[in-house]
C-alpha cells in the first residue's frame, strides 16, 4: 500500500447489542483491554452480564489458541443468537463521551492504513503478535483505538457534522461505572459522509491511545493473502477526534515490577538517584511527584511505603542515554525509567511478565504489594511534546503516556468477513 495524502475513514456496517437481549448497554461494555485490571476486573465484568464484552475482548483458555478460538466461537454464537445485530447500513459513528466539564466527541469509521497516522509509542511484539491471532481468529474489530487530530474551522467540515448530528436522537445512551455517558450516531446521508471525508483529507492523525492496536492491523493486513487496498482488512476501526475542538486529557501510565523488592530497588540505586521516603498516602506521594522539578519518580511497594527518586547522576543519563534523539526526547520520565533504571539500574528485562503498564496509581501499589514487588509511579507527558517528538519522527518508550477519555468497549464492533 502507498501513502495517500491525507485519512480516509470509511463507513461501515456496525455490530451493536440488541438492547432486548442484555440486562443493560452499562453491564456489557468494558474499558480497552489494555485498561482492564487482571484478573480482578475480568472477573467484575464477566459478572455483570453474561453477554459482558470482556468474553470476546479478553477470553481466558488453557493456551493462546484456545482463548481466540473460544471468543471466534463465542462472537458467532452471539450473532447467531440475536446478541448482536448489525446495523443495515454503511455509517460513520458520531461519538459522546460526557462527564461533569469534561466532554468529548469524534467520529468512529474504519481508518484506511495507508494515511498518514503518526505513532508516538513503541510497541511489544508479543502483544501484537497476541492481539493479530484473536482478531484473525474473529474477524472482527473490537474496539477502536483512539487518533488525535487538529481541525479547521469548527463552523464547517467534519466538525460542523459532528455538532448537527448530536442535535438529533442518538442509537444508544448509557452511563458506565466511571460516571461517563456515552451517546452514538450514525451517520449514512451521502453528503455528510462527503463532506467528512473532504475534511479528513487535508488531515494526518497521532496515536493518542491504541499503539498495538494499530499494529496489529498493519500485521493483519501484511499476512491476509491477496488483499488489496480494497479489502476490509486494509482498515481499522477507530475513533477519530478534533482536540483543536475536543482537547484530550493527558495521563501517566504506571509501572509494575513484580520481581524486584522495594528494599532491593532502594539499595542498587545508591548513587544513581536520590532517593527520600514520604510521608502521608498515595495522593501526598503523587502531590510530591507533580512538585519536583527534573526528572523524578515515586518508588512504592504498597499503600504505606513511597519513596521519592529524583536527582539524577548527569553522568549516568549522558552515559546511558542514546545522542541520537531530540533534548527533549532524552528529558522524557520514560526514557530515563527505561534507559537508565531498567536496563542499567535495576537489569529488569524487557519482557510481559517482568514489567506491567497500569493506568491507574492506586492499581499499580495495590498489584506491587500482592507480589512483593516495586510500583514506579509516573508523571504525564504532554500532548504537545508527544505530537511534536511525533512529527519528527521519533518513538517514545512504550507505554509513557495515556490520552483520554478512552471509549468505551462494547458500543459498537466491526466486522471483517462481512460487506462494509
Amino acid at each position: 500500500m502507498t501513502d495517500t495524502d491525507g485519512l480516509r475513514l470509511l463507513p461501515f456496517r456496525g455490530l451493536r447489542y440488541a438492547p432486548d437481549r442484555i440486562s443493560s448497554l452499562t453491564a456489557v461494555t468494558s474499558p480497552p483491554y489494555d485498561v482492564v485490571v487482571r484478573p480482578e476486573g475480568v472477573r467484575h465484568l464477566e459478572t455483570a452480564d453474561p453477554y459482558n464484552i470482556v468474553r470476546l475482548i479478553l477470553p481466558h483458555a488453557a493456551d493462546p489458541a484456545a482463548r481466540h478460538r473460544q471468543a471466534a466461537d463465542t462472537l458467532r454464537r452471539w450473532r447467531a443468537e440475536g446478541v448482536l445485530a448489525q446495523d443495515p447500513d454503511p455509517a460513520l459513528y458520531v461519538y459522546e463521551q460526557r462527564s461533569g466539564e469534561v466532554l468529548q466527541r469524534g467520529l468512529i469509521g474504519a481508518l484506511r492504513l495507508d494515511g498518514p497516522v503518526l505513532p508516538h509509542e513503541d510497541v511489544i511484539p508479543e502483544v501484537v503478535e497476541d492481539r493479530a491471532a484473536l482478531m484473525r481468529a474473529a474477524a472482527a474489530n473490537f474496539e477502536p483505538l483512539l487518533l488525535s487530530y487538529r481541525g479547521g474551522n469548527p463552523a464547517n467540515g467534519a466538525t460542523a457534522v459532528i455538532e448537527r448530528v448530536v442535535e438529533g436522537t442518538p442509537l444508544l445512551s448509557t452511563t458506565t461505572e466511571d460516571g461517563f455517558t456515552h451517546r452514538l450516531w450514525a451517520v449514512t446521508a451521502p453528503a455528510d459522509l462527503a463532506t467528512i471525508e473532504a475534511d479528513l483529507a487535508r488531515r494526518q492523525a497521532l496515536i493518542a491511545d491504541g499503539h498495538h492496536r494499530w499494529a496489529t492491523y498493519q500485521r493483519l493486513y501484511e499476512q491476509q493473502p491477496g488483499a488489496t487496498a480494497a479489502s476490509p482488512w486494509a482498515s481499522g476501526l477507530v475513533l477519530l477526534v478534533d482536540t483543536a475542538r475536543y482537547p484530550l486529557q493527558v495521563r501517566a501510565i504506571h509501572r509494575v515490577l513484580p520481581h524486584l523488592p522495594p528494599a532491593k530497588a532502594l539499595a542498587e540505586l545508591a548513587g544513581a538517584f536520590r532517593t527520600r521516603p514520604l510521608a502521608g498516602g498515595l495522593p501526598d506521594a503523587l502531590r510530591a511527584l507533580e512538585e519536583t522539578p527534573g526528572t523524578a519518580f515515586v518508588l512504592s511497594g504498597g499503600p504505606d511505603t513511597f519513596h521519592l527518586l529524583d536527582r539524577p547522576d548527569p553522568e549516568l543519563l549522558d552515559r546511558m542515554i542514546r545522542r541520537d534523539r531530540p533534548e527533549a526526547w532524552r528529558r522524557l520520565d520514560a526514557t530515563v525509567l527505561h534507559s537508565v533504571l531498567l536496563d542499567e539500574v535495576w537489569h529488569i528485562p524487557d519482557h510481559p511478565s517482568d514489567i506491567g503498564y497500569l493506568h491507574h496509581a492506586e492499581a499499580a501499589v495495590a498489584h506491587a504489594a500482592r507480589h512483593g514487588g516495586s510500583a514506579v509511579l509516573m508523571r504525564a507527558t504532554s500532548e504537545e511534546t508527544v505530537r511534536q517528538l511525533a512529527e519528527c519522527g521519533v518513538t517514545m518508550p512504550r507505554k509513557s503516556t495515556s490520552f483520554g477519555p478512552k471509549p468505551a468497549t462494547g458500543l459498537v464492533l466491526r466486522t471483517l468477513e462481512d460487506d462494509n
